[in-house]
C-alpha cells in the first residue's frame, strides 16, 4: 500500500509545475509556437485540483473522471499532431501522410481493445462502471497508437538528418516517456486489475511529475530558435537521406494535389 502523504504530495506537485508551465509558456511567448501543448497545461490545473477535493468511491468522481479522461484523450492526440507538425514542418507530404495513419491506427487500436473489454461485461454491471470500461478501452488504444506513432517517429529522427530546434527535441523526447509510462501503466491496470492500482497510479503520477518539470527546465525561448541535427553524417551521405526525403515528400504532395483536384473537379 501507498502512503496518502505520497500521493498528495504527487498531485501537489503536479499541480504547482503545470501552473509554472503554462506561466512560464505565456510569459516568453512560447505559447505561440504549442499553442495545444500551452492549452493543456491550462486544463491541467483545474484537472489537477477537482480530484483533491473528492473520494475516489463517490459517484461524482467517477462522472467527473470519465468527462475529464475524455477531454485529455483528446489533448494526447492533438499533442502529438503538434509535435508531428514540428518535426515535419518542411515536409508537408510526410506530415499528412502521417496523421492520416495515425487516425486509422487509432480507431483500429481502440475498435479492438473495445471488443476486447466486451466480455467482461456482464448485464448486472451498473451503467458507470460500462462507461468507464469502454473509455478505459478508448485510453488504451488511443495510448497504444500514440507510443507506436512517437516510436517511429524518434526512428524517423535517428536515420534522417533533419535540422530541428532543441526545443522540438526535448518535446520528442519527453513525450516519448511520457506516453510510454501511460500505456504501461494502462497495461498493468489490465494484467493486475485493482490488486496493484495504488502503487501503479503512484509511479504514473511521478513519472507524470518528472516530465512536467523537465519540460519547465528544458524548455526555453532560444531552444525554439537553434535548429540543429539530431544525427551527425558525413556530407555525402547526408545529402543523398535528404534528397531521398525531398523526393518522397514531392511525390506525395503530388499526389495529395492530383487528389484534391479530381475531388473539385467531381464536385463542379
Amino acid at each position: 500500500m501507498t502512503s496518502p502523504a505520497l500521493t498528495w504530495f504527487l498531485k501537489t506537485i503536479l499541480l504547482l509545475a503545470s501552473a509554472l508551465m503554462a506561466y512560464k509558456l505565456y510569459r516568453t511567448g512560447l505559447y505561440r509556437r504549442y499553442p495545444v501543448f500551452f492549452s493543456y497545461f491550462i486544463f491541467r490545473i483545474p484537472n489537477s485540483i477537482w480530484p483533491l477535493l473528492l473520494s475516489t468511491s463517490s459517484d461524482q468522481y467517477q462522472k467527473l473522471w470519465i468527462c475529464t479522461d475524455l477531454v485529455v484523450l483528446t489533448f494526447y492526440i492533438l499533442l502529438v499532431k503538434e509535435l508531428y507538425r514540428l518535426v515535419l514542418d518542411k515536409y508537408r507530404g510526410l506530415y499528412t501522410l502521417g496523421r492520416w495513419a495515425m487516425y486509422v491506427a487509432m480507431v483500429i487500436a481502440v475498435t479492438i481493445s473495445a471488443l476486447s473489454l466486451i466480455p467482461k461485461i456482464k448485464p448486472a454491471t451498473p451503467q458507470t462502471s460500462k462507461v468507464m470500461t469502454y473509455v478505459i478501452a478508448a485510453d488504451r488504444g488511443v495510448n497504444t497508437a500514440l507510443v507506436i506513432f512517437l516510436v517511429l517517429l524518434l526512428l524517423f529522427l535517428s536515420r534522417y538528418p533533419v535540422r530541428l530546434s532543441r526545443n522540438v527535441r526535448i518535446h520528442a523526447v519527453i513525450y516519448s516517456i511520457f506516453f510510454l509510462s501511460n500505456t504501461f501503466v494502462l497495461l498493468m491496470r489490465t494484467l493486475f486489475g485493482r490488486h496493484m492500482i495504488d502503487e501503479v497510479n503512484v509511479a504514473l503520477m511521478a513519472v507524470t511529475a518528472t516530465c512536467v518539470i523537465s519540460w519547465l527546465v528544458l524548455l526555453t525561448p532560444r531552444g525554439a530558435e537553434v535548429r540543429t541535427q539530431v544525427v551527425t553524417l558525413e556530407p555525402q551521405y547526408e545529402n543523398r537521406l535528404l534528397t531521398q526525403l525531398d523526393s518522397f515528400n514531392a511525390a506525395l504532395l503530388k499526389v495529395g494535389s492530383r487528389q484534391a483536384t479530381q475531388v473539385i473537379s467531381q464536385k463542379s
